[in-house]
């Protein structure tokens, strides 16, 4: 990875931090919790998870206890990778969704059983160094005394409020977040005591009591009352794996992500196809260089919306669609003159809460957890404060195809942390948050910092561009009108959306002697370090 540069070309609320010792999440108070961690003698992994669990109480509109996550670490010596996502309810058959047209957004019907506790006891119990009840005490103490909402999440709550205003969760959501009524307001103070008691009993038990004690037996009573089909047995039966990671070069670089059931393969598959491209000779914000990150992504989102699943039910194995010549084959299919409409291709066999910490060790972690739709499926366990996921819902009803909705199985996951490593070293921990935003900006984020050599922070304020379905694509501000006026010209769909729908980027770069990492603006996050 060559030397980034210094310049910020973009406009921006934030500077790097450069530090030996570095967190960056998407809300300050995590972020805190985090490097306290380390000032108290801890290590990345505890910072990492300690911010993730903060993050369940100051962010709820994007992840919470009842979440999945995913991890990509460096341990000092080796890189390694965990699928902490949780599996279908066992009694979930293709015949009990029969005549729905499309898998349902909210309900008992789309909560697959939630990963992210089991994630941090692993992480924990192999790398950490504190104890386990001191990751907690930041979130139990925002949890009981209250914390003030920042902006941006305030925004999204209320938006969360008319989302689910009108469905049957309504009542349930609304009781234990809508205090009064209505969605905390910026600078509002909020609180919520039964997640701290939940909190509490996670941490004492090591996860225990989530899984197979007193929370479990919650979840399950609340389960039985509004029809759902999860029993005990599923939340018993779950595991998070060790998967290592898949991955792709990038010049003296690799580029690492997790292996499906999650879409991180899209942006390994993109990136291949860009590197079959005339790339190099395209400015990062020219027309000809976005165009052909376009099409790569939408040729990369055809692979992976036919063939990602489950890993034990894949009919294309993740090698087959990285494969170099196949690749080739792909970027071919790329006309520079015209916008395209690609379909998936034919392999040949051969053979978003997002967080970033660092320490002076060496170690390095990338995490992301959520609870996929702003709160999730809108069904709040009484009396624990835990919303759960609507992972279920990235399930499809096609017959045959190897995501198609069943028992015990892992659906297709949006979420996904990315790392590079340079010779066998670790290089950078980064992620974009924002459900299909996020492999387009993790190659958005490749391209301008291990492609153009920009430094994270402006990798991170540089505009971005989200391709929405067919030849659509969403731009926000900040895109030369000349650039956009010549897309428009080869075909593609152009629309300058609101910031809100571009995700955001978390990135911890090595230095020699420290790091540099970086805090999306289109967040109310930080970065912080000493």
């Amino acid at each position: 990875m060559k030397p980034f540069g210094w310049d910020f070309p973009y406009a921006s609320r934030r500077m790097p931090v450069l530090a030996a010792n570095v967190v960056a999440t998407s809300q300050p108070l995590a972020a805190q919790a985090g490097l306290r961690m380390l000032w108290d003698g801890g290590n990345a992994v505890d910072a990492a998870v300690a911010a993730a669990i903060t993050l369940t109480v100051v962010e709820p509109t994007s992840n919470g206890m009842g979440s999945d996550l995913f991890c990509i670490l460096w341990d000092g010596e080796k890189l390694h990778g965990l699928n902490a996502s949780g599996r279908s309810p066992a009694a979930w058959t293709p015949e009990h969704f029969r005549g729905r047209s499309a898998m349902p957004r909210y309900g008992w019907d789309t909560v697959t059983v939630p990963g992210a506790v089991s994630g941090w006891v692993e992480l924990w119990r192999r790398f950490g160094k504190l104890g386990f009840e001191k990751l907690f005490e930041p979130a139990v103490a925002y949890a009981t005394d209250g914390f003030p909402v920042s902006p941006i999440t305030a925004r999204a709550w209320s938006g969360a409020a008319e989302a689910y205003r009108g469905t049957e969760v309504y009542g349930q959501w609304a009781a234990a977040f809508l205090p009064g009524g209505s969605a905390p307001q910026a600078g509002e103070p909020f609180r919520l005591p039964e997640q701290a008691a939940t909190l509490k009993a996670i941490a004492e038990t090591e996860g225990e009591a989530f899984y197979r004690g007193e929370i479990a037996e919650k979840i399950l009573e609340h389960v039985r009352s509004g029809g759902g089909l999860m029993e005990a047995g599923d939340l018993d039966g779950h595991r998070c794996d060790w998967v290592g990671t898949v991955h792709g070069g990038w010049k003296d670089c690799t580029v690492h992500e997790i292996p499906p059931n999650g879409q991180g393969i899209a942006a390994l598959i993109a990136q291949g196809i860009i590197l079959n491209t005339r790339w190099e000779e395209f400015q990062p914000d020219s027309a000809d260089g976005i165009h052909v990150q376009i099409e790569a992504m939408k040729l990369a989102f055809a692979d992976a919306h036919r063939y990602v699943a489950d890993a034990e039910h894949m009919e294309i194995s993740p090698s087959e669609m990285l494969d170099a010549g196949y690749l080739a084959e792909r970027a071919s299919l790329i006309d520079m003159k015209r916008a395209g409409e690609p379909v998936y291709g034919t392999p040949r066999e051969h053979g978003t809460v997002y967080l970033a910490a660092a320490d002076e060790s060496g170690m390095m972690v990338s995490l992301i957890q959520s609870n996929y739709m702003g709160f999730g499926s809108g069904i709040v366990v009484p009396g624990t404060g835990v919303s759960m996921q609507n992972r279920g819902a990235g399930f499809v009803l096609e017959e045959g195809h190897a995501n198609r909705v069943g028992g015990g199985k892992r659906p297709y996951h949006t979420i996904i942390p990315g790392f590079v490593t340079r010779e066998g070293k670790p290089a950078m921990s980064f992620g974009v948050m924002g459900g299909p935003m996020q492999p387009q900006g993790h190659l958005q984020m490749i391209l301008r910092v291990l492609g153009h050599g920009q430094n994270p922070q402006a990798a991170a304020d540089a505009p971005r561009w989200q391709v929405t379905g067919g030849k659509e694509v969403a731009v926000e501000e900040g895109f030369p009108p000349e650039v956009l006026e010549d897309l428009a010209g080869r075909g593609h769909g152009i629309g300058v959306r609101p910031q809100g729908i571009f995700g955001g980027a978390q990135l911890i770069c090595r230095m020699d002697g420290g790091y540099a990492a970086a805090s999306d603006k289109r967040k109310d996050g930080c970065a912080a370090g000493y």
